[in-house]
């Protein structure tokens, strides 16, 4: 099952995965509200998800609730820079950005948010090629409760 609270967003999905033969049920649901029962699924794949909603602990909570114990969090996130100066600009354009790239919070701790929320995490810095220095660094990692 794949979540997307989006319609355009929904309508892209489906198109690639008609594209690419792969059947799934895509459903009308944001990350804070997932239709799914308690520790009924071994992995749950996020990419881009925690830096656009508006409730990212909620979302965790979320997640966690419909996690098999030893299940996993996959995820690739915007954080919040460690670089003073990239901090600082990512501060400072947070309002503008976040209207232009659909709502991403581009300075949100999201690994200290998901350590907050009981995960205990492994991840690496990437950098997305083509994209502006605001939403760097990316972080790639795995999530476990």
């Amino acid at each position: 099952m794949l979540a997307e609270p989006e319609q355009a967003m929904r309508r892209r999905l489906a198109h690639r995965l008609r594209r690419h033969a792969r059947v799934a049920r895509i459903v009308d649901a944001p990350a804070e509200h997932l239709p799914l029962a308690d520790g009924s699924v071994d992995t749950v794949v996020s990419t881009l998800v925690l830096c656009t909603v508006d409730e990212p602990e909620r979302a965790l909570h979320e997640i966690a609730r419909v996690l098999r114990p030893h299940g996993q969090l996959l995820f690739i996130e915007h954080v919040r820079a460690s670089s003073r100066f990239l901090a600082a600009c990512q501060d400072t354009l947070l309002h503008p950005w976040r209207h232009f790239a659909g709502g991403c919070v581009c300075n949100r701790p999201t690994i200290e948010l998901m350590v907050a929320c009981g995960f205990t995490i492994a991840a690496d810095d990437a950098v997305w090629r083509g994209m502006p220095p605001i939403v760097h660094p990316l972080v790639v990692g795995r999530g476990q409760l």
